[in-house]
């Protein structure tokens, strides 16, 4: 095989890992962004809070990565449920840009949070280290695997959640249109914290994903909150399957700019993507262009 078939089908491999971890936070943006009808860029403070929380049980209290990663999720959805009452939504009242700045503020202070409890060093989870595995001239990382397989795993108990349930079907009630889920009896507010709860849940555990492949620092989320965001506008805001495929095109786009640009330029393609999504399908990829 050549060796430049070989390299790309590499980087189409780590692109779609990348991106199932993406996806995570990406389904969160956009199931607060469907049900509060407002963006909230704290996600990426809470993919940290969710990680550190998950570290914690996993580090200091010795529990499996499995039980840790239960903690990452409730801990950062509970975070999500108390900063929303107490910084996002007495602010909305003001109009929704002042919520994402508002939001935006909210994410540095968690940052710093973090910081402050846990220091500026480089952290890592207590597991076990693997090499490699070799599928002929591929090579496959089995953390970012194993991660890859958690996410699905949790997309697809997701995507069942909104399909099957009484709770899930209210969620795309309101998601689709709150006034007519209140006629109905559905209260929007109730369902607004509960998808706050899961949509921040998510958050946590895409973090904790993020540094069991990686590391753990204070700026965890941040690193990837561009990526995030652009998986949310290609897959079409407020769609949470678009948010599956956009995190899986934003994972892939990210990996194959590495053949033409430097790896430090590899944040930059994020706006890229957008910028071409917004010229050449404004909705996104599933999205319904409805406002």
């Amino acid at each position: 095989m050549p060796a430049s078939l070989t390299e790309l089908l590499q980087l189409v491999l780590n692109g779609f890992m990348a991106g199932s971890v993406l996806a995570l936070p990406a389904i969160g943006l956009t199931t607060i962004f469907a049900i509060r009808r407002y963006l909230n860029f704290s996600i990426a403070g809470h993919m940290s809070i969710g990680a550190y929380a998950g570290y914690v049980a996993n580090v200091s209290l010795g529990w499996s990565s499995s039980a840790a990663l239960v903690v990452a999720f409730l801990v950062a959805g509970v975070f999500g449920i108390v900063t929303d009452r107490l910084a996002l939504r007495p602010v909305l009242r003001f109009g929704l840009t002042l919520v994402a700045v508002a939001s935006i503020a909210l994410n540095l202070v968690l940052e710093n949070l973090v910081r402050f409890c846990f220091g500026n060093d480089i952290r890592s989870y207590d597991i076990a280290v693997a090499r490699d595995w070799s599928l002929g001239p591929l090579r496959i990382g089995p953390q970012s695997f194993a991660a890859l397989l958690i996410a699905a795993a949790i997309m697809l108990v997701l995507f069942l959640f909104l399909a099957l349930t009484p709770l899930g079907k209210a969620m795309r009630a309101v998601g689709d249109n709150p006034v007519l889920a209140d006629i109905k009896g559905i209260d929007p507010e109730r369902i607004g914290s509960i998808a706050t709860f899961t949509a921040m849940g998510l958050c946590g555990v895409g973090g904790m994903l993020l540094g069991l492949a990686t590391s753990l620092d204070p700026e965890l989320g941040f690193h990837v909150l561009l990526s995030v965001f652009a998986a949310a506008v290609v897959g079409g805001l407020g769609s949470i399957p678009g948010a599956v495929v956009g995190a899986m095109f934003i994972g892939v786009f990210e990996e194959l700019s590495l053949l033409a640009v430097q790896p430090s330029y590899r944040s930059v393609m994020g706006f890229v993507a957008i910028l071409l999504m917004l010229l050449l399908r404004p909705q996104g990829i599933l999205g319904s262009g409805r406002s």
